[in-house]
């Protein structure tokens, strides 16, 4: 740690209990997180397979664990099985798992924004007689409630407008028509993961168990799914490290809540 400033050290080494870490760009908030994950394997004896750590891209993920990998290059097997994931991976590898208690087969299938699409279009125009020219605007719509954690039924109690009214009606046909395909889309592997552990509490707690402790990076960009599933994550063991910047979020779009 001789490289770190003052509060970079005393966050590196605050392991019990959830921390909240808030700086401004360049300060080094991904440098604590590297840090910490080293500290907590080497200092504090803690297996690497029951640490996360989590961020946004996929591009971020690699190089952080290139960075614990660099920090650890003497260790190498002591770092092995730790998890650095985007949300959506930690998603993922959870329902490859226990997603059967869902409904969905092994090897279920990822459909890209261009495949959900093309599922809207059908769906419009073979189940509704509608324009799927506005296939589009139907899938932001439901692509919004999913970020806000909004299932089909309460779409249909909260729409507002004949739009939204529309797209309440077509989103459980286009939940349906997923499950017929065996496929998931992109907002479904944070949601579907979250409706696992609220239904499932053993799956909950095997994993709450599991990852002792969980880091979070661009902690700003979280939407409510993200959130629910961190809750989820620390049900048992309450450490969590989560480092951001109120002034620096860019997913609004997906439904991103500083508060």
């Amino acid at each position: 740690m001789k490289d770190l400033n003052p509060q970079q050290r005393e966050a590196v080494r605050y392991i019990d209990g959830p921390l909240l870490v808030l700086a401004g760009a360049g300060s080094g908030k991904t440098r604590v997180i590297t840090r910490k994950i080293a500290y907590l394997i080497e200092q504090c004896g803690m297996v690497a397979s029951n640490i996360a750590a989590v961020t946004f891209t996929n591009k971020a993920a690699r190089e952080m664990k290139e960075r614990v990998a660099d920090l650890m290059s003497t260790r190498q097997a002591s770092a092995r099985g730790l998890m650095v994931s985007t949300f959506h991976t930690l998603g993922l590898n959870i329902l490859r798992r226990d997603g059967k208690s869902l409904g969905y087969r092994p090897g279920f299938s990822i459909f890209e924004a261009q495949d959900s699409l093309a599922v809207f279009r059908d769906l419009m125009g073979r189940d509704f007689a509608a324009d799927s020219d506005h296939a589009q605007e139907v899938q932001n719509l439901i692509s919004n409630w999913k970020n806000q954690l909004i299932l089909p039924e309460q779409a249909a109690q909260i729409a507002d407008g004949a739009q939204e009214e529309f797209a309440a009606r077509v989103y459980p046909r286009y939940v349906q028509a997923l499950q017929a395909y065996n496929a998931v889309d992109f907002d479904d592997l944070i949601l579907l993961t979250v409706n696992l552990f609220s239904k499932n509490q053993d799956v909950k707690e095997n994993y709450g168990d599991r990852y002792k402790y969980l880091l979070i990076d661009e902690y700003q960009d979280t939407n409510r799914p993200q959130y629910e599933l961190i809750k989820h994550l620390t049900c048992l063991h309450q450490n969590l490290t989560a480092v951001g910047d109120e002034d620096q979020s860019i997913y609004a779009f997906r439904g991103a809540d500083i508060g």
